[in-house]
């Protein structure tokens, strides 16, 4: 393997357990690195940090995926992984559908694999990962004999590590709207066309906090996509549920899920810009026992963060002035540069220029299948809030 000397002031974060090492952070390489490769991470001092692969067009040179020095990277190390994986998610309880590889938090890097039940959604977002999808997708076959394998990667990250956009079958081709069961629920999920791998796992566990609070409710749900919490809060005995979203896709989707399950009496979805409707129904008057909100990202860049914190602000806002007295705001952020206390001083600032007292009810990060890992600061990523509006 190529030899990678990293530069003396950086060794430290690196060596206490960060798997990413920037172009920057390199003093050299033995040879010239081509990209895809495995190489050999030392510090300056010549110590062994860790076996990963490297791509010289990335601003993270290398990504480390072992730090025991014996281990060698082939198809064997990735079967042992995924199989270290599906174990990990048994124990916690997710056998049907779960995200089974979490990246980084699962020690390998820019690698994205969901379950839904025997079907699976690969996304391979590097090079060096993207080198061994030919072993992942043999590593699936033999722990699951799966009945159909998709990759959805048709994501913009994957050109700044010079890969193009793809999405395809890396099985034989199968019927990719397939249908799931969550909490008791059954969802339709298109992993070929829906967002991100088809469906958002990572809320499946906050989906359940939602039932002593919605029972005899009326609700209000904005950025619904396919409907998943609306159709829970129906579920769970909601007295009527109205459910917003800009696409006119997602919100057909929305309402087949609602049918699906013997629920579309109580629960109905609208196509309507959320942001619009939130502002004009609080300057009305217009009021709910439970609002929920759970929109997209609001950026990805640094740059961006002000916009981010004034739309997470202004949403938060409209919500509390659109619950009666009493009632909840369940409220959440996707958004990995909003940190955990960053989102509660958002929603505290709401609750000011609301003029309305807050009481927090619950407060959590992802499902467990995508697990955090403390100082690898990309895994922790979801904020979800429900507090009770006074």
């Amino acid at each position: 393997m190529i030899k990678v000397t990293l530069k003396r002031k950086i060794t430290p974060r690196v060596a206490n357990g960060h798997p990413w090492i920037f172009a920057n952070e390199v003093e050299k390489t033995a040879e010239e690195l081509k990209g895809g490769e495995v190489v050999s991470v030392f510090t300056h001092d010549d110590k062994f940090i860790g076996h990963g692969y490297a791509n010289p067009r990335s601003q993270i040179l290398v990504r480390l995926l072992t730090r025991d020095r014996k281990t060698e990277i082939n198809e064997d190390f990735f079967y042992q992984k995924l199989q270290e994986c599906w174990t990990y998610r048994q124990k916690l309880g997710y056998t049907e559908n779960c995200r089974l590889v979490f990246g980084e938090a699962d020690g390998l890097p820019q690698l994205i694999i969901d379950k839904f039940n025997d079907y699976f959604v690969i996304q391979t977002l590097a090079l060096g990962m993207d080198v061994w999808k030919p072993a992942i997708v043999k590593a699936l076959e033999r722990i699951f004999s799966p009945r159909g394998i998709y990759e959805r990667n048709d994501v913009p990250v994957r050109e700044l590590e010079g890969l193009p956009q793809q999405k395809g079958f890396l099985s034989a081709p199968f019927d990719t709207r397939i249908l799931i069961n969550e909490n008791g629920l059954k969802f339709h999920v298109d992993i070929e066309n829906g967002q991100k791998t088809g469906y958002f796992l990572d809320q499946q566990d906050n989906r359940r906090c939602i039932q002593h609070i919605v029972k005899n409710a009326e609700v209000l749900g904005a950025f619904t996509y396919t409907g998943t919490f609306e159709i829970h809060a129906a579920h769970y005995g909601a007295k009527s549920v109205l459910g917003l979203d800009i696409s006119a896709n997602a919100v057909e989707q929305a309402n087949s899920n609602a049918k699906l399950n013997g629920l579309d009496h109580v629960v109905r979805f609208d196509t309507a810009n959320a942001f619009d409707v939130l502002k004009i129904w609080s300057r009305e008057g217009k009021q709910f026992d439970v609002v929920m909100l759970d929109p997209p990202a609001f950026t990805k860049s640094r740059e961006t963060i002000q916009k981010a914190i004034t739309g997470y602000k202004e949403i938060n806002l409209r919500g509390m002035k659109l619950v009666r007295p009493g009632g909840f705001l369940v409220t959440s952020s996707c958004t990995s540069l909003v940190k955990p206390d960053l989102f509660q001083n958002i929603i505290q600032m709401a609750a000011k220029d609301a003029r309305r007292q807050i009481r927090q009810v619950s407060f959590q990060t992802q499902s467990g299948d995508h697990p955090v890992i403390w100082g690898l600061e990309n895994t922790e990523y979801l904020k979800f809030l429900i507090i009770q509006v006074l």
